[in-house]
């Protein structure tokens, strides 16, 4: 694109944008944002967080901020930020007028739907989850670039300079990033890329080791200076097609070359007077949100309060059923035209739904229908609210943390491992979770089927939260309890991420319970109700903004994954 916002010699925005990195005030180890009346950014990582409210502060918009946080993201928190995966990202202007991003990652066109079947049939998890086979092509440099087209305002390479500069200097490993190289480091120990880029002599970084990505520096230059073609095309694309085809994996050249970003029209549902925007599929996360509170906008939540048995029991009941219906019916709307999305959001549904919900009894799952597949927590969202009011929801992951483990040689980058979330075969749908309905089988160029739940909710014209979540299947509960927090029990931000949550997905048939979710008297309750509840260790993390009645913008920053909030004062 050429025109004001195109791009600018790549040193000289370098060089004027490292002391502007140096000098935001945000601790790298995390925290919340003070009062920021110029615009608030709230993400999984500091330094991306100062990344962008330093946009912000420059009159860059919240995409510009949101899309130069996301690059950066993929330096400082290679486990779900990144270049070599794909997301979602909901926009909604100060006008009130809403677009949603799809870069999702597709299969190559070598794909099939039995792919990860061996010779004699049987499925093989390994094949569909780890390695080569798994990795889809990457879509977030397309869908970035697509949103800043639309809606950017800075030049494109002032938003990836700051993400250079991280990669090329470096920065000192914090706590998080060493825990989790640790955590992680037996799946990245067959990828002799991986352990050179995120190891030294061959164990992992500690905290105060230094993280420097001269390939990745040079990857983002490249993106930089060319936009989605220094990715898609030239040298980037033959790094990634060279080392496909040498270690047997499906991702060509024309792939690459053929991949697009989507732009399409969000999912708007109505709850108590707000309107709740969120993605469409081939994200199931607005369709299932915007089914979970119909159903739940019959109850008077408020009366009985947070975290009470009669509470619980209907958030769990409700879950239960729209999970039903999302492995049912949700898939890629390319592969499957005519998904029953406005039957799903329709009140009927709804009503229908809630008519089968017994206030004294669980409903027990049943294990031949839809039960639900693994699906890794190692995603990360932002938040970003500009000084006019625009707003952005991003969600992007790899899939599991780290993705594949494969650092691409030569280009410094990370590839997912997406693949993963298709079904793993056609009619094998069993009690261990596996599922095998039609609609999200892999096939070439399809897009699986994700959780991702970018939300933005406004009230009587005007905004009023802006959030997401990590953690894979548990994504869309997430942040149906946010929204049932912020609007249902008056939570302030903050309040509101710290709270402890629930989860249920259909199958297996039981309630997860953050610690402390659940005073004794009320799980005594749940379990007299016929519902079987466990503690888990599950992070169901959330970055949240809501603005306050008087206009003030509210950082809800997680502590459960060291979040950070920056805004501008």
């Amino acid at each position: 694109m050429s025109d004001r916002r195109s791009l600018l010699p790549g040193a000289l925005l370098l060089a004027a944008f490292v002391p502007a990195l140096l000098g935001c005030s945000a601790d790298p180890r995390g925290g919340a944002a003070g009062p920021a009346p110029g615009g608030l950014v709230v993400a999984q990582e500091a330094r991306a967080a100062r990344v962008g409210a330093a946009v912000l502060r420059e009159g860059g918009n919240a995409v510009d901020a949101a899309v130069a946080t996301a690059f950066a993201l993929a330096v400082t928190h290679p486990t779900a930020g990144n270049l070599g995966g794909g997301g979602f990202l909901v926009w909604r202007s100060a006008d009130g007028a809403a677009d949603a991003y799809d870069f999702r990652e597709t299969a190559p066109a070598a794909a099939a739907p039995t792919m990860w079947l061996d010779a004699d049939g049987r499925y093989d998890e390994d094949r569909h989850h780890e390695g080569w086979l798994a990795i889809g092509v990457p879509g977030s440099v397309a869908g970035l670039h697509l949103a800043w087209q639309q809606h950017g305002r800075l030049p494109w390479a002032r938003l990836v300079a700051p993400a250079v500069a991280l990669a090329d200097s470096g920065f000192v490993v914090t706590a998080p990033l060493a825990a989790s190289l640790a955590a992680k480091w037996p799946r990245l120990v067959p990828h002799p890329t991986t352990v050179a880029q995120f190891g030294k002599d061959g164990a992992p970084l500690v905290e105060g080791d230094t993280l420097r990505q001269p390939d990745l520096a040079r990857t983002l230059r490249r993106i930089a200076a060319q936009g989605p073609d220094g990715f898609y095309g030239g040298e980037t694309a033959d790094l990634i097609a060279d080392a496909m085809q040498a270690h047997g994996g499906l991702v060509t050249r024309a792939d690459l070359a053929g991949y697009r970003a989507v732009r399409r029209e969000p999912i708007r549902a109505a709850y108590r007077g707000c309107t709740v925007i969120g993605m469409p599929p081939p994200s199931s996360g607005g369709v299932v949100l915007g089914e979970m509170l119909a159903v739940l906008e019959g109850y008077d939540l408020a009366a009985s309060g947070p975290g009470t048995a009669r509470t619980v029991h209907l958030m769990a009941e409700t879950m239960r059923r729209a999970y039903a219906d999302r492995a049912r019916f949700l898939g890629d709307p390319e592969a499957n035209p005519g998904l029953p999305i406005a039957r799903l959001l329709g009140r009927a549904h709804a009503d229908s739904l809630r008519t089968g919900i017994d206030s004294l009894h669980a409903t027990p799952s049943d294990p031949a229908r839809f039960p639900w597949p693994d699906e890794s927590d190692e995603t990360t969202h932002l938040s970003v609210v500009d000084a006019d009011g625009n707003a952005v929801a991003l969600t992007t992951t790899l899939e599991y943390g780290y993705g594949s483990g494969i650092v691409v040689p030569g280009g410094g980058f990370l590839l997912n491992n997406e693949m993963g979330d298709f079904n793993a075969a056609p009619g094998l749908t069993d009690t261990t979770g596996l599922i095998g309905t039609d609609a999200n089988l892999a096939g070439p160029g399809r897009r699986m089927l994700s959780s991702m739940a970018p939300t933005i909710v406004e009230e009587d014209g005007r905004l009023r939260m802006v959030a997401g979540a990590m953690g894979g299947r548990t994504i869309i509960t997430t942040v149906l309890q946010l929204v049932v927090d912020i609007v249902d029990f008056g939570l302030t931000a903050q309040q509101a991420v710290d709270a402890p949550r629930i989860h249920h997905q259909w199958l297996p048939d039981r309630i997860l319970v953050e610690p402390g979710a659940l005073a004794p008297e009320a799980q005594a309750a749940l379990e007299a109700r016929g519902h079987r509840v466990e503690e888990t260790t599950n992070r169901y993390s959330a970055e949240i903004i809501v603005v306050a009645p008087d206009g003030t913008l509210q950082a809800g920053v997680d502590p459960r994954d060291a979040g950070a909030g920056a805004g501008v004062p």
